[in-house]
């Protein structure tokens, strides 16, 4: 039974203050006196709303407004927000076991994890390694890749995005996060990567997929092209903080040949792409290609930080014993979280939903984008769909401040839109929970189509 003002995980949008509302206004004046200005915009002068509880794919902020989610907190809450089957495993474990010293007391939990991940990683990935974030997780990729091959330099590609901590940051293309600190992060090429929307050879140039594989092909093997002892490729199935960039098919099976021909590792970051975001489990599932490290997290527990490196047998052997080992490895809380979070996945059939309700959010987004001028673009793969914004024209010129205008007119409308996002901060990334009824869906588009009316009549 549902106590009073307890969510459901299924109810519509309710706005009762101004966005953000006085309370949010309150917390971020006191946050900002003492949390560092790296950790949100506050120091920009930023308001964040502050959240103060969420189901399935329902957010309500401090203020008591109500919100449809279609961030799914950037692609975690896969089977939806505090998911009572997940909530309860977390309590019970917490009861049990809080923590155990992860290099020399493993725990139950942590078996049946790794076990379970082994079974749901494509072909001969079988040996897991887990970790706690997704920057950690990289780094430990990275290190794998550089300690089996002997090699040291990673071919990462542009528009990547890895994480902001040592060897992810400098796997990482986006020059914001990379100049400070850009002398003491060596090792990683990067090299176009294909955008059919903005061509990186340029309008009317060619193929994107063809003209970045032929240009990878020549980096790797051009006896001048100045790149050798590659360990590794990194890549994103789909870029995530690029702006839901699709790869085809045909390039990612371009890529995993390069690798194979040449004895280069190829690292498949499916931090946010894993655990049926896109209609699959992992979607490279979609090119039919087996990546030798494949590094996983966000959606793995739906909300519990935990994330896992899963490789071969042979790759893992590089590893001797204690030499990555971590306090927090295979965490049993957040093993049971996750364990509790897969059979959600699996036994709801969220997998598939992804693949339908993704097609259907998509094709929906398709039609209403043929009367707004400000839609550019709109594309997606599952339960990732992304709405670029342009100035009206034929340029292509993007549109951040109109994308930011659009976030907030969403907000004011009860709908939670990730942050206006991709290179230039004029993409709209919609990567709801995978639970969200097509009622919730229904009332989100009409928001949208509503949001960029009225941003586009303010701008005429």
């Amino acid at each position: 039974m549902l106590m009073e003002g307890e969510l459901v995980g299924t109810e519509l949008p309710l706005v009762k203050t101004e966005i953000p509302g006085p309370r949010s206004r309150e917390l971020a004046s006191r946050l900002g006196e003492h949390e560092s200005p790296a950790a949100s915009g506050i120091s920009d002068g930023e308001i964040p709303v502050f959240w103060d509880q969420a189901r399935m794919a329902v957010i309500v902020d401090v203020d008591g407004n109500r919100y449809v989610d279609l961030t799914a907190g950037f692609c975690v809450a896969v089977a939806g927000h505090s998911n009572p089957r997940i909530v309860s495993a977390i309590s019970q474990q917490a009861a049990r076991l809080l923590h155990s010293q992860g290099v020399q007391n493993p725990n139950e939990p942590r078996v049946r994890l790794v076990e379970r991940l082994a079974g749901l990683a494509p072909g001969p990935l079988d040996v897991v390694h887990l970790v706690t974030t997704g920057g950690e997780a990289i780094e430990t990729a990275l290190k794998t890749a550089r300690l089996h091959t002997g090699r040291h330099t990673i071919i990462a590609f542009q528009g990547g995005f890895h994480g902001k901590i040592g060897g992810a940051l400098a796997a990482t293309s986006q020059t914001f996060y990379r100049e400070p600190f850009v002398s003491v992060l060596p090792g990683v090429v990067h090299v176009p990567f294909p955008d059919e929307y903005r061509n990186p050879f340029g309008e009317g140039a060619g193929d994107p997929a063809e003209l970045c594989a032929r240009y990878l092909e020549r980096v790797l093997t051009h006896p001048a092209s100045g790149v050798c002892d590659v360990a590794a490729v990194i890549m994103e199935p789909v870029q995530g903080h690029g702006g839901w960039i699709i790869p085809p098919a045909r390039f990612v099976q371009r890529v995993r040949e390069l690798c194979t021909r040449l004895g280069i590792l190829l690292i498949a970051d499916e931090i946010i792409t894993g655990f049926g975001r896109t209609g699959a489990w992992f979607a490279l599932n979609h090119a039919g290609v087996v990546p030798d490290i494949l590094v996983c997290g966000k959606g793995m527990a739906s909300g519990y930080p935990i994330s896992a490196v899963i490789t071969t047998r042979e790759i893992a052997r590089s590893w001797h014993a204690y030499q990555q080992s971590t306090t927090f490895l295979g965490n049993p809380v957040g093993a049971a979280a996750a364990l509790a979070s897969i059979a959600e996945v699996e036994e709801r059939g969220l997998v598939e939903r992804s693949r339908v309700e993704g097609a259907y959010l998509k094709e929906r987004l398709q039609t209403i984008a043929k009367r707004h001028p400000l839609v550019g673009d709109v594309r997606g793969i599952g339960m990732m769909v992304a709405i670029e914004l342009v100035k009206p024209g034929q340029s292509k010129e993007p549109a951040p401040q109109e994308t930011k205008q659009v976030v907030a007119a969403l907000l004011r409308r009860g709908v939670m839109c990730t942050n206006y996002g991709g290179t230039y901060h004029n993409v709209l990334k919609l990567s709801p929970p995978l639970v969200i009824t097509r009622e919730q869906l229904d009332v989100a588009i009409d928001a949208i189509d509503d949001s960029l009316a009225e941003v586009e009549a303010a701008s005429t």
